[in-house]
């Protein structure tokens, strides 16, 4: 399945043009989602936490943004070399956080987060699903309103690209992982 994510919304591509990037921080942000994904037998969730202990740089983001410019392969590379900035548990799954990158929009704030390896393959095939060649990396967004919970998308194990001025992720899965009940705790 693929999703298009405006560059205007996702700050990976997108530079602070209409709304200032939002600071690193020295306190870490914790975020708490419930996941759901259309199971064969109905819905299926699990619990997410993201904690960020830092957000990326500018710099990091320039290395990040010419990396998926050349391929999904490159921007793993890219990412690979990154520090661990934090990290995103799903279900008892836990992967470092690679890239996390807020920036505030009229309705509140966007948090992208990439891992530099998948969380889980999502599948027919599960518990069994087998990894795929290029599906090597994670993602969430977050969407988080000014007040109340906000909601989001979880890749967790995609592949990325650049098309023009959007990200492109093609997930494993036929079905896309909602985020619902996002908050940031405090």
């Amino acid at each position: 399945m693929n999703r298009f994510i405006l560059a205007g919304v996702v700050a990976l591509i997108a530079g602070g043009v209409a709304t200032s990037t939002l600071q690193a921080r020295a306190a870490a942000d914790t975020y708490s989602a419930t996941a759901t994904v259309k199971g064969p037998k109905g819905p299926v969730t699990a619990p997410v936490v993201i904690v960020i202990e830092r957000y990326t740089t500018d710099a990091e983001r320039s290395q990040a943004v010419e990396a998926l410019k050349k391929g999904g392969a490159a921007l793993k590379l890219a990412l690979g070399k990154m520090p661990v900035i934090g990290h995103i548990d799903v279900g008892g799954r836990t992967n470092p956080v690679k890239y996390a990158y807020a920036r505030s929009v009229a309705s509140g704030q966007l948090v992208t987060v990439f891992t530099d390896r998948p969380i889980l393959h999502l599948g027919e095939k599960l518990p069994n699903a087998k990894p795929k060649a290029g599906y090597d990396l994670a993602f969430a967004l977050l969407n988080l309103p000014g007040s109340g919970k906000g909601s989001g998308e979880l890749g967790p194990a995609v592949k990325a690209k650049a098309d023009g001025g959007a990200i492109v992720t093609e997930d494993y899965g036929s079905e896309v992982v909602r985020l619902t009940d996002v908050e940031k705790k405090k």
